[in-house]
């Protein structure tokens, strides 16, 4: 049944209002999360969820949030030389290594990641798991809000404090203490390296633990860290 075109009108009307007030609530959110510690994430509340489905009566889950002025200097830049080395010029997007991804697919390779900080922090943030278009297209529009309404400093505190670092242990204060038995402002080098080589699959690599792909990778992060100078490589 067809409808009139007062009620198709008055559907695309209420339509849009629905749009216009999910952007402003979306903004509003974020612009909040620049000041407030996020209580948790959308990968938290899915890791929770699975732990409930699969029956994993002895999961705990371990969330601490902790200012990055208390956060060792070592972390930060071992994650940025790890994960994302352009983090400091780029505006959410890493051109060059989505177009290297593309070519690298067509040329028959599997088309893998090419991911920024700020792209991480908006999927693990607010979005769940998965490659559709729907959310990669979610993904790129929380994306460009952070990159306007945080300062690059806020986006890595973000994500130092989100990241899965082992099996139901997000963020640094977690991760510091259960892994390494001292604070997040005590962590040397090695032990920021460690804790970023395993970023790619934490369920499974262990920083404190480390196999030998671990080591060597944590190896190569200090070397990176090295060669960006530092710490000050992400001094404004």
């Amino acid at each position: 049944m067809r409808l009139r075109l007062p009620n198709l009108r008055r559907l695309l009307r209420w339509l849009a209002l629905a749009a216009l007030a999910w952007i402003v609530l979306s903004v509003l959110l974020v612009l909040c999360l620049r000041f407030v510690a996020p209580p948790t994430s959308a990968f938290m509340i899915g890791r929770h969820i699975d732990s409930w489905i699969d029956r994993e009566r002895d999961f705990t889950l371990d969330y601490r949030w902790v200012p990055i002025t208390q956060v060792s200097g070592n972390l930060p830049i071992a994650l940025v030389a790890a994960e994302d080395q352009k983090f400091p010029q780029h505006h959410g997007f890493d051109v060059g290594a989505i177009q290297t991804a593309l070519a690298d697919a067509e040329d028959g390779s599997r088309l893998r990641g090419a991911s920024t900080i700020s792209q991480q922090v908006a999927k693990n943030l607010f979005l769940w798991n998965g490659r559709s278009f729907v959310r990669k297209g979610f993904e790129a529009y929380f994306t460009l809000l952070i990159e306007v309404l945080w300062p690059k400093q806020r986006i890595i505190e973000v994500y130092l404090n989100i990241a899965e670092f082992g099996d139901g242990i997000y963020g640094v204060g977690a991760a510091s203490d259960r892994i390494f038995r001292r604070s997040a402002a005590r962590l040397d080098p090695h032990q920021c390296a460690l804790l970023a080589a395993v970023l790619p699959n934490p369920r499974k690599l262990h920083a404190d633990r480390p196999s030998a792909y671990v080591q060597r990778r944590a190896n190569w992060i200090e070397r990176q860290v090295r060669q960006l100078g530092g710490a000050a490589y992400l001094r404004p």
